[in-house]
């Protein structure tokens, strides 16, 4: 039981490590660079969107808003809410 007990203990401080390094912000859309897979907010802030994440819904002038990660320097999202 002590076993079982201090592995989850353990898979719980994991991931509440792996929650503080991931960032929220949001804006409205500047511009979008479907090639590049990234959007500038009006404030300046790029970010890249990660594979997977469809972009369909990221358009110029909405507004929206956006978990992202640094990896390589780059703030790639993790997952977006758009609005108009």
């Amino acid at each position: 039981m002590k076993k079982v007990l201090g592995i989850a203990m353990a898979l719980l401080l994991v991931f509440a490590v792996a929650g503080v390094w991931a960032e929220e912000i949001q804006g409205k859309i500047k511009s979008v660079d479907s090639s590049e897979r990234s959007i500038v907010l009006e404030d300046g802030t790029q970010l890249w969107v990660a594979e997977g994440l469809a972009m369909d819904t990221l358009k110029e002038g909405a507004s929206v808003k956006a978990s992202y990660e640094v990896r390589d320097g780059k703030n790639v999202t993790t997952g977006f809410e758009v609005s108009e």
